[in-house]
């Protein structure tokens, strides 16, 4: 068994699908018609093969106010791996991507939070030296 797809709610398919490839660099793998909205997935160019991330509509009556709550204790959605955390910091914060945290170590790690315009939290991780 592995995992095929992870999914984060969003409020916009459209605007978060600019979002999740012009801003953060993933390539739209589907874009299926499924009645008012759309299968629409997106995976990393250095995996294009890998797990899918789903831009699914936050329309379930419990989505926003989850996601809400969420935001609103700083709890990141999901997190990213990156290799040079210092590096795609300064990228997105050039593209205008918000952060809420800056890079900063974590234990055996190095995170940073970023909101994606669409509702949520983000967190983006850089493995030690170590790892």
């Amino acid at each position: 068994m592995k995992i095929y797809v992870t999914s984060v709610l969003v409020d916009d398919q459209e605007k978060a699908l600019d979002f999740y490839t012009r801003k953060l660099g993933f390539q739209k793998k589907h874009d299926v018609p499924v009645g008012e909205y759309r299968w629409l997935t997106v995976v990393s160019p250095e995996q294009p093969g890998g797990v899918e991330l789903l831009l699914e509509p936050d329309v379930h009556h419990a989505a926003k106010p989850f996601k809400a709550a969420m935001k609103a204790d700083k709890i990141p959605w999901t997190s990213f791996q990156v290799d040079n955390i210092e590096q795609e910091y300064e990228r997105l914060k050039a593209l205008d991507v918000e952060f809420t945290q800056p890079p900063m170590p974590a234990g055996n790690v190095k995170i940073a939070v970023f909101d994606d315009s669409c509702g949520n939290l983000i967190q983006i991780m850089q493995l030690s030296e170590q790892e």
